[in-house]
């Protein structure tokens, strides 16, 4: 009798979490930052995910971690301030249809479905050697 209750109330448990589950899965890295790093927060889980970020004079730092995503630190005491931008490129968990078939796989390692794609860009500024939030500067009426 305990033992059909405890699958019940496994049954009940994992049906309550499912919703929550799906939604992990499908929502989208977060970007964070300090006063030294980037990184994102990902509930999802993320594989093979490259951070390139381009500093203000051109130079591109590329980071590549197999799960997760990477986190990229300011350069010690050589940090030139201004926009830097990034671009953040990972294979989610989620599986999509394989539309050409061409690279598939052969014989028992051919499948129809691969992992979708993520992709997000955007910039931070550094000011005095520091990850700062710009301040949204807007103009009042002086009436």
């Amino acid at each position: 009798m305990a033992c059909l209750f405890d699958r019940r109330l496994a049954f009940v448990f994992a049906l309550c979490l499912a919703p929550f589950s799906a939604a992990m899965a499908a929502s989208d890295p977060v970007k964070q930052h300090n006063s030294n790093a980037v990184w994102f927060e990902n509930w999802g889980g993320m594989t093979n995910a490259t951070l390139k970020v381009f500093a203000p004079d051109g130079q591109v730092t590329e980071l590549y971690t197999e799960a997760g995503t990477p986190v990229y630190q300011l350069p010690g005491r050589d940090v030139l301030d201004g926009i830097y931008h990034f671009e953040l490129s990972a294979a989610t968990l989620e599986q999509e249809k394989i539309v050409n078939q061409l690279n598939n796989g052969r014989g028992e390692a051919a499948k129809d479905t691969a992992a979708k794609s993520y992709y997000a860009s955007g910039r931070f500024t550094v000011s005095r050697g520091v990850i700062i939030v710009p301040e949204d500067i807007q103009e009042e009426d002086g009436n």
